[in-house]
């Protein structure tokens, strides 16, 4: 069927369909339509099997080094068994685990497109629709309409297929899932319409996905199935490909530069010990061994195995603090992603309002708020369709007339009661074409009632010039408030209408999101509106928000789609409100933006939102109002459906960056120690500083308690003061880099000074051990260092971590009992008190070196986005 059915008539869609009205579809017809229009249900894409899930998360970077670290621990131990020396198949075991852990929540947690999917085929599988067919009214399963079936349409239906009027009386119907729209949309089978004209302004075509909420019909289907607006999001749901998250970049990044340094050093080792037995004449197998076990060995300190064990770690106890804060991650990695956010990409309905019509003020004829006449209460009471509920805060029918009735009961009034002492004699229900609503009622003072649109009441009305002029001004003054206004009037048996005043009604903004904005904007965030809603509600609720600044404008869906990718992301430069937007313009927003560097979250209720939600960086769906489409597309699922709660998660998002900073800072400067130490004992030909259990002991320490205790630290309170962090920004920072270099040379000069010199005085037998001692002590002072990564006092508001100060005592406990009772399995020597408090005061030199050492400049927030 064509897709420009909403701007022909009935006539004309009726003959391209080869349709009679009268009778119906016949069988033949109904077959013949689902052969060539589909069948109405939404198709859904090849499923991924349970093995090729777990292909892709074992290709995954981070899991690759894993399994390289697994399979060099394997066989440094299995060598070490059949040779006789010393094994630790645990550390094999303990890899294992990291990578059950990590490739078990990729596998869980694949398959939400599936579920979105799911979720779309529940939305009217239930709904029995009326149809007409070979000139019977029955009604029939939804997925067994087709093009072609005349559907008749009355209060309360759920639609599910597209379809234009072919007459209609009275009827509005509630669009916000798919287009954003607030308000419920008046519908007409005569009104003229555009070919350009967006979704949410075709009053001729009803849609798969929303609701009748007031009169009644017929149309005729011309779209089911995929070929729906409502399928094309389908569509739009089974292609979406995130990609790479910004962590994952970052991650992968790391780990293969720390990779390659890390095989190069060895391979440096390698050849320089080979060298050594050439040039000394003992170049053997076993010196082949030995010498090819110690660049191993090497390798598996340099490989950051445990990162991913300790993302994922942090990752969850994060999960678990966010869900108290009414933030459900849905996807481990957003809960780290949220907080490197620059852009955040906004549903107005439901996400920045209430998506709840409410009264925002009645004002009478005279211009007085709230000052209601006799006329004008009856009129709410009577000329109505809802109905309040038992206790009077909720209401059933239309929700404008709705949000009226709730006004009068708030102020005291009881429509119930009025409407018990008005008879009514007869009602002309709203239209499209009248723009109002009669009712006439009798007893003492027969009345007739109008309400409508300002200009269909104000042209009955004889009203002066001056009056005229003046209720347009005031009318104006409450549009401009992004209030939707109802005026009324009434009149006498014979005589003239008199205008009575109007009701100013609003979709509020959320009382939290003022605040929350003001945050955003603290925090570097840049906040775009993309809304169903029209442009003039639209700009009244951004310039209330603070959205539009100098500079920024905002505009319609039309005037962007036309634009080629080049303008489009120009215009995207200036542009913080998009009116009348539509699923496709919110996803190409989305990817222009991610293309521009930006990391993007997505938030929104409706079913118009959920392939972006989906497309960006981090999805957020209210957790209350949204559609069960939404919650299964989204990342995060906020609880209260608050947008402060996503002010909050970034927070917490930051945070989480700050606890990989300190891991990585600490891993690292052990990294660079390590192969600074081995490289130059290779080189100037000294003994080999470590044996491989020591080096497997240092890198347990690197990878356990006291690395995990360092996500554990409070969160910084100017978190939201900093500008975020961009998606290509290196986890290494210029000022971490200087950092681990210079502690770790120092590190490094201290073990190679106690390997040539013995200045630890130690002994000849115990100086090995007591420089393993003072290498591990030193690393153990270096984790206070990575508590400031950008530089500070390290031990400032220590206590407040003591789950670290616990693990750095547990480890040393751990060392002493090594060294004093483990020497048959280490090859250690206890060693004496001096030599311990020696290696403890040189040790406590390193947290000065972090409070000396010069602090990052505080980042400004940029001014301009190219």
């Amino acid at each position: 069927m064509t897709n420009q059915a909403y701007c022909e008539t009935p006539k004309q869609v009726l003959a391209a369909l080869q349709v009679d009205s009268a009778t119906g579809l016949t069988p033949h017809q109904v077959v013949q339509s689902r052969e060539i229009y589909g069948a109405n249900v939404l198709a859904q894409g090849k499923k991924t099997t349970f093995l090729q899930r777990l292909f892709t998360a074992l290709c995954e970077p981070m899991t690759l080094l894993l399994l390289l670290a697994a399979a060099i621990l394997l066989a440094v131990n299995m060598v070490h068994l059949f040779t006789g020396g010393e094994t630790d198949f645990i550390e094999c075991a303990g890899v294992g685990i990291a990578i059950l852990l990590s490739v078990g929540i990729s596998v869980t947690m694949e398959g939400r497109s599936a579920k979105a999917f799911e979720a779309l085929q529940a939305i009217g599988a239930d709904v029995r629709p009326q149809v007409l067919r070979e000139g019977q009214r029955i009604r029939i399963p939804q997925s067994e309409l087709v093009v072609g079936d005349i559907v008749f349409i009355s209060t309360g239906d759920k639609l599910t297929a597209d379809g234009r009027l072919l007459e209609a009386h009275g009827l509005i119907a509630d669009e916000s899932a798919l287009t954003g729209e607030s308000a419920p949309v008046e519908k007409s089978a005569d009104a003229p319409v555009a070919p350009d004209a967006p979704i949410a302004e075709r009053p001729t075509l009803l849609y798969a996905g929303s609701f009748v909420t007031a009169g009644s019909g017929r149309m005729v289907v011309t779209s089911v199935g995929m070929q729906t607006e409502f399928g094309r999001i389908a569509g739009a749901l089974s292609g979406e490909d995130q990609g790479e998250t910004p962590l994952q970049q970052r991650l992968s990044a790391l780990g293969k530069w720390v990779t390659l340094i890390g095989t190069l050093a060895a391979s440096i080792v390698f050849i320089a010990r080979l060298w050594q037995a050439f040039s000394a004449d003992a170049l053997t197998w076993m010196a082949v061994g030995e010498s090819f076990i110690s660049a191993i060995v090497l390798v598996v300190a340099c490989v950051p195995e445990g990162l991913p064990t300790i993302v994922a770690m942090s990752l969850a106890v994060n999960v678990l603090r966010m869900a108290k804060q009414n933030a459900l991650v849905k996807r481990m990695v957003a809960s780290e992603t949220i907080g490197c956010v620059t852009f955040i990409c906004s549903d107005k309905t439901g996400t920045l309002t209430e998506n709840r019509m409410t009264l925002a003020a009645f004002v009478n004829a005279t211009g007085e708020t709230d000052a209601l006449s006799e006329t004008m209460i009856q009129n709410v009471c009577v000329n109505a369709t809802a109905d309040l509920t038992a206790d009077g805060k909720g209401f059933t029918g239309n929700p404008t007339e709705g949000a009226l009735l709730v006004g009068l009961a708030q102020r005291g009034i009881s429509p119930s009661q009025i409407r018990k002492a008005l008879p009514i004699l007869a009602v002309e229900p709203f239209s499209s074409e009248t723009k109002r609503m009669l009712t006439r009622i009798g007893g003492a003072t027969p009345r007739t009632f109008m309400k409508g649109s300002p200009e269909a009441v104000l042209a009955a009305c004889a009203l002066t010039p001056d009056a005229l002029a003046a209720a347009q001004a005031a009318m104006a003054t409450w549009q401009a408030r992004a209030c939707r206004v109802l005026a009324f009037a009434h009149a006498s048996t014979e005589g003239a209408w008199q205008y009575d005043g109007f009701a100013a009604i609003t979709d509020p903004v959320r009382a939290e999101v003022p605040e929350a904005m003001a945050a955003c904007r603290t925090a570097g965030i840049d906040v775009m509106m993309l809304t169903g809603d029209n442009l003039l509600t639209a700009r009244a609720i951004a310039e209330r928000l603070g959205m539009l600044p100098e500079g920024k404008r905002a505009v319609t869906a039309a005037e962007l789609e036309t634009l080629d990718d080049a303008a489009f992301t120009e215009a995207l430069a200036t542009v913080r409100v998009i009116a009348r937007s539509t699923p496709s313009i919110k996803l190409r927003v989305v990817r222009t933006l991610k293309a521009q560097g930006e990391t993007v979250a997505v938030t929104g209720d409706g079913i118009n939102d959920a392939p972006a939600i989906k497309a960006a960086d981090v999805g957020v769906a209210m957790g209350i109002t949204g559609t069960e489409v939404t919650k299964e597309a989204c990342d995060i699922l906020l609880l209260d459906d608050a947008f402060s709660t996503i002010v909050r998660a970034i927070r917490w998002g930051r945070g989480i960056a700050d606890g990989f900073k300190r891991f990585i800072l600490f891993q690292l400067t052990v990294n660079v120690s390590s192969v600074i130490v081995v490289l130059i004992a290779a080189l100037a030909g000294l003994p080999s500083p470590f044996t491989a259990l020591w080096f497997l002991w240092v890198n347990l320490i690197m990878d356990g308690p006291p690395a995990l205790t360092l996500g554990l630290e409070k969160l910084d309170k100017n978190l939201l003061k900093r500008p975020p962090i961009r998606r290509d920004a290196p986890l290494v920072t210029p000022q971490m880099a200087m950092r681990m270099t210079v502690t770790g040379i120092f590190i490094a000069a201290l073990t190679l000074a106690q390997l040539r010199f013995d200045f630890l005085a130690a002994g000849e037998r115990a100086a090995p051990t007591a420089l393993f001692t003072l290498f591990v002590l030193c690393q153990l002072a270096n984790a206070l260092n990575a508590r400031k990564p950008e530089g500070g006092n390290p031990l400032h508001g220590l206590t407040g971590n003591p789950a670290l100060i616990g693990a750095l005592l547990l480890t040393l406990f751990l060392q002493w009992l090594i060294v004093t009772y483990a020497g048959c399995i280490f090859n250690t020597v206890p060693l004496a008190p001096m030599v311990w408090a020696k290696c403890g005061l040189i040790a406590a030199c390193i947290p000065l070196i972090g409070a000396i050492l010069p602090r990052a400049p505080r980042r400004r927030h940029r001014k301009n986005r190219k």
